[in-house]
């Protein structure tokens, strides 16, 4: 029976017919791999997913985390045992360092790799898997910017999976302006600090999932530079860690509530305080704190979880709006109901929904948005590899820029267009689809907290056109647009009319991303350059996905030529998918480049007053 996760036959076509990840068994990190290895992989982590992860998908959304009182007067919180089931399985199948080095107890699978067998957790639940996702993050910034000691203490337990990690960036009075944080960091007499404040929106921080969780916190050090120029960075252990390993005393790290969202529900969602006083480490005030790296360096460290937390969201949004649509698909295959326009007898039988041209539009839609959203995403995760492995230092520093240019458009188009896709998900459902029977709902819900996590859509549009396109004097996006022009250069000489045609309309949409874009940058007015970088966002993305698209096509037309009849409808979906996104998709980027060119201050120019 195929999978309503994830279709393990795309996920193939990306890794190995798209991305050709087979290449990089020749490169010595990964000598010890071949297509067996990663298949084993994939298939342990769908088998998991399948059996442990998502069986309980509806059942800890209906049963959230609750609070309750510890027999040390703290608060704590309940989550269904299932969750611990299917954590302790993952930690034990040594998932959580599947990407790491072999002395870290890792298998060093290829990013891409890795990212290809969380996806199968990311599908099935994405409240569970969002436990090691943010785990994984945590490590992955320590081993980039903490000591030696700090890697020993901390990111090996994590690997091992005895302690969870977390992020505390948001307070509840700055949100996403972390340049207004007020948390504080008292330097000690021994090196270490205090910490002094409260933290919003801390998914996992607070659980019984494992033996210790380690913040992440951003803190100011008194007589900092006022702004983000002023920001640290601290390890803030829930538990203290003694020299020889072993688990000390509580910190003072409290939970004081939380979250009932809308959506990803499953997973703990908090506000903590630090330094309030119910615990005394050591008989003094304030929560224990470690400094990573150098004092106010703390964001330039934080960015390395935050855009490696971007990309993931990017691909949790694609997973959920990918489940969505292989639920939606099951449906309009089952689900008798009406007659084609050209049945004459009002008594013939009903045939499936599917056979309307509507509910195949809509269908069409999520495929093309799913499909396209994973292969940016795996997309990325191939440039990791390449700029971790990459053969030259050009090779390396190029994958770098696109990865720079790349990430906001990762984040911010899935959420955006896979959560359409679960949009549509419940309209092929009818009035089925608005109702807790079927789990379409509950990935809209889950889905809707993806434009807002790791950055809003309006953050992540002003970073690329205010910061990213504009990197290293524009090489990152004249890099893109190289990309791109030699897609289309490639794709104008093939023998097929659909590739030809769209390698033209790829063409212009390059060249008009182009021109908009350095009409843009050469605007005097900052304010207004950037007063419609959501459109611009939406206008890049639906390009850059046109380009995922088109790559695929071209794979599937060499592949069909020689390709068994059992794969050839497969490869006629690709086809059939980038036709439409093509069609139907494409040409609503040529009234944004108007409105973007117009340099429209309608947005702008609203007074509050107006409302």
């Amino acid at each position: 029976m195929q999978s309503k996760i994830l279709s393990r036959r795309d996920l193939e076509f990306i890794l190995y017919e798209l991305l050709e990840v087979g290449s990089l068994c020749s490169r010595a990190r990964y000598a010890d791999h071949t297509r067996e290895t990663f298949d084993a992989a994939l298939d342990t982590c769908e088998r998991m997913a399948t059996e442990l992860f998502e069986p309980h998908y509806k059942k800890s959304d209906q049963n959230e985390p609750r609070v309750f009182i510890d027999d040390d007067g703290s608060e704590r919180v309940r989550i269904i045992p299932e969750v611990k089931q299917a954590l302790d399985a993952f930690c034990q199948a040594g998932l959580m360092a599947a990407g790491q080095d072999y002395d870290l107890g890792g298998m060093q699978l290829p990013a891409v790799v890795n990212a290809a067998c969380f996806a199968w957790f990311k599908g099935a639940n994405v409240s569970t898997a969002g436990y090691p996702f943010l785990t994984i993050g945590n490590a992955n910034l320590l081993l980039a910017h903490g000591t030696r000691e700090q890697i020993d203490t901390y990111v090996r337990p994590m690997m091992e999976g005895r302690f969870f990690g977390t992020m505390c960036l948001s307070e509840p009075q700055a949100g996403s302006s972390l340049a207004d944080i007020k948390t504080r960091a008292e330097p000690q007499p021994d090196g270490n600090y205090r910490l002094f404040g409260n933290k919003m929106w801390i998914s996992a921080g607070e659980h019984e999932l494992s033996q210790n969780i380690v913040h992440l916190v951003l803190a100011k050090i008194p007589g900092s530079p006022p702004g983000v120029k002023g920001i640290s960075l601290f390890i803030v252990p829930k538990k203290l860690v003694d020299a020889d390993g072993s688990l000390g005393e509580r910190n003072d790290v409290v939970l004081a509530g939380l979250n009932h969202k809308m959506g990803y529900r499953g997973i703990t969602n908090t506000l903590l305080n630090f330094g309030e006083g119910k615990f005394k480490p050591g008989g003094a005030a304030g929560a224990v704190g470690y400094l990573v790296g150098e004092p106010n360096r703390g964001l330039a460290c934080m960015f390395h979880m935050m855009n490696e937390a971007r990309i993931g969201v990017g691909m949790g949004a694609v997973l959920l709006g990918y489940t969505g649509y292989l639920h939606a698909l099951d449906y309009a295959r089952s689900r008798p109901q009406g007659r084609p326009p050209r049945a004459k007898d009002p008594t013939s039988p009903q045939v499936p929904i599917v056979e309307h041209a509507d509910v195949r539009r809509m269908l069409l839609a999520q495929k093309s948005y799913v499909e396209g959203g994973l292969a940016l995403c795996l997309y990325c995760a191939r440039l990791v590899d390449e700029q971790k492995t990459g053969e030259s230092e050009v090779a390396r520093f190029d994958a770098r820029l696109l990865l720079d240019i790349l990430t906001p458009i990762t984040k911010s188009w899935p959420a955006q267009w896979c959560l359409e896709a679960n949009n549509l998900a419940i309209q092929v459902h009818g009035g089925y689809g608005y109702t807790r029977d079927y789990k379409v709902e509950q990935f809209y819900r889950d889905n809707r907290l993806n434009p807002i996590h790791e950055g809003t859509h309006g953050i992540q549009a002003m970073d690329l056109l205010g910061r990213k396109v504009g990197m290293e004097h524009g090489r990152g996006f004249e890099l893109l647009l190289a990309h791109l022009g030699e897609t289309a250069t490639a794709a104008r000489a093939s023998a097929s009319a659909l590739l030809r045609e769209c390698a033209e309309a790829l063409q212009t949409a390059a060249l008009e991303a182009g021109a908009t874009t350095r009409q843009l940058l050469s605007a005097r007015d900052p304010d207004l350059m950037l007063a419609n970088a959501s459109v611009y966002l939406e206008m890049l993305g639906h390009v850059v996905i046109a380009w995922i698209w088109l790559r695929q096509a071209q794979v599937a037309e060499r592949a069909l030529a020689k390709a068994p009849a059992t794969d050839a409808d497969f490869y006629q979906g690709k086809l059939q998918a980038c036709r439409y996104f093509f069609r139907y998709e494409l040409p609503k980027t040529a009234a944004q480049h108007a409105l973007l060119r117009s340099l429209d201050p309608t947005c702008l120019e609203m007074h509050d007053q107006w409302f």
